[in-house]
């Protein structure tokens, strides 16, 4: 693929294969950092940390590498990491990488968002849902267990590369997790690109080398629909609220399974479910739901909540989300595939505790 380059009003994402060895380059340009600290995790540091702190320079690159799992995506593990940077000795001067997916991307941009009252940070993903959504848009954070990235800030990065050859190394369940983003995406915004992710997802995730040239087309499209809707909306007062679609009940179910499913597979259950809603409220044309369901299906993702979870439980969780306004919780609801209803109510719509149990049944 050739390299692209889409452009937000103060970074840029760069997608181009062979990508990470671009990191001294582009860090150089737009950081002016003196001091690197390269954050990653334990899956991720051992594959790709060396490689990078190479291109970085490693005589001004320190390592620190946090246990993978969303679990430890907490103010505890943001409280060592400063701490060791201070100890370090990392000034106003030093920037922060991070190398990993979603955890990693939240955690060292709330620790660049916080440290010295704000220091640079380069976005480096190394999963798909990462390299599509996470990590666009400047929302850093941890969770809390009243509920996921409840303690955050808006921090840009100062640049995202994207570098689709580190996803060969990606499992199954992690392709499938990215590509339920792929599906909101398509949802929210495209109904050819929800077409295209459903059509080839099961090769995607058998790994197949045909389709390989469709996994990049689907980084590409669905970067650029993430990046035209937080170019519209970045403090997330309107339009961007579309990108919450299947988040209030997926959020609610990943609170609820300990982070024992991985985020992606509770958004796909979210999309599933908040499509009916949907359905009965009326805002949805008929049969929008059965297409999200077959999609989520079609790429080997759940579509029912957990049997161990009751409709109540994760109706009491979805309270605590950010999305609650004046005791009643707000839903990013489609109107159709490609088009979001709501538009005429700032885009979240308040959906009764009747509704959602019923859809939750």
């Amino acid at each position: 693929m050739d390299p692209v380059e889409i452009e937000l009003p103060t970074y840029r994402i760069l997608i181009a294969r062979g990508a990470l060895a671009e990191v001294g380059r582009v860090a150089s340009a737009t950081t002016r950092a003196h001091r690197y600290a390269l954050i990653a995790d334990s899956n991720v540091a051992p594959l790709y940390a060396a490689r990078v702190r190479s291109a970085l320079g490693e005589g001004r690159t320190r390592l620190y590498t946090i246990p993978a799992g969303e679990e430890n995506k907490t103010r505890e593990s943001w409280s060592a990491l400063t701490d060791s940077l201070l100890g370090d000795g990392f000034g106003r001067d030093s920037a922060i990488v991070a190398l990993g997916g979603g955890v990693v991307g939240d955690l060292a941009g709330f620790v660049a968002a916080t440290y010295m009252r704000g220091i640079p940070f380069i976005q480096l993903p190394t999963t798909l849902l990462a390299m599509i959504d996470a990590s666009i848009g400047g929302k850093t954070g941890v969770d809390t267990p009243s509920g996921k990235n409840l303690v955050g800030a808006f921090h840009d990065p100062a640049a995202v590369i994207a570098d689709p050859d580190v996803l060969r190394t990606l499992a199954a369940e992690h392709l499938r997790a990215g590509l339920a983003e792929a599906i909101k995406h398509g949802v929210i915004a495209d109904a050819a690109h929800f077409d295209e992710v459903v059509g080839v997802a099961p090769e995607i995730v058998s790994g197949s080398r045909a389709a390989a040239a469709a996994l990049e087309r689907i980084v590409v499209r669905s970067v650029a629909i993430k990046a035209d809707v937080v170019r519209r909306d970045h403090r997330e007062g309107g339009v961007r609220k579309t990108l919450n679609f299947g988040h209030t009940i997926g959020h609610a179910i990943e609170l609820r399974s300990d982070y024992r499913m991985l985020h992606g597979e509770a958004v796909a259950v979210g999309m599933v479910i908040e499509s009916r809603v949907a359905e009965r409220l009326g805002v949805a044309e008929p049969g929008t739901s059965d297409r999200v369901r077959a999609a989520v299906e079609r790429t080997g993702l759940p579509a029912a909540r957990p049997a161990n979870q009751s409709p109540d439980d994760i109706l009491s969780a979805t309270r605590g989300d950010k999305k609650s306004r004046g005791g009643v919780v707000e839903y990013a609801l489609p109107a159709r595939i490609g088009e979001m209803a709501g538009g005429d109510r700032g885009w979240g719509v308040a959906v009764s505790d009747e509704i959602v149990l019923e859809a939750l049944q």
